[in-house]
């Protein structure tokens, strides 16, 4: 069975910065892409970013210049480094693992910013 536990989340002031870790247990046999998504309240869950597994980044505009994925394959592991929060950035951040035994998530950590 597989387990995605992350970890980093909390609450940050604005202009401040968190790094986010997402680690997977167990095989995930070959992954595919690791990804971020997040879900503000009354909202629906979006994309943040992903990384494949050749190292091809994309970000949804909100993030581009401020967040930065990467992925570890080797230790099943995605990270997501995010810089210049602002309030609007608050919700629960879920990571996410698509690999040979499909799609995975992680439980979901809350991400505050607020002064």
């Amino acid at each position: 069975q597989v387990q995605l536990v992350e970890s980093g989340g909390g609450l940050v002031q604005p202009g401040g910065s968190l790094r986010l870790s997402c680690t997977a247990s167990g095989d995930l046999l070959r992954i595919s892409a690791m990804a971020w998504y997040r879900q503000a309240p009354g909202k629906q869950r979006e994309l943040v970013a992903y990384v494949d597994h050749l190292g091809v980044t994309k970000y949804q505009d909100f993030a581009k210049g401020r967040f930065t994925i990467s992925g570890d394959n080797a230790r099943q592991t995605v990270y997501l480094q995010m810089n210049s929060l602002q309030p609007r950035d608050t919700a629960v951040y879920f990571c996410y693992f698509n690999s040979g035994i499909g799609g995975s998530w992680g439980q979901g950590m809350q991400v505050t910013v607020s002064s």
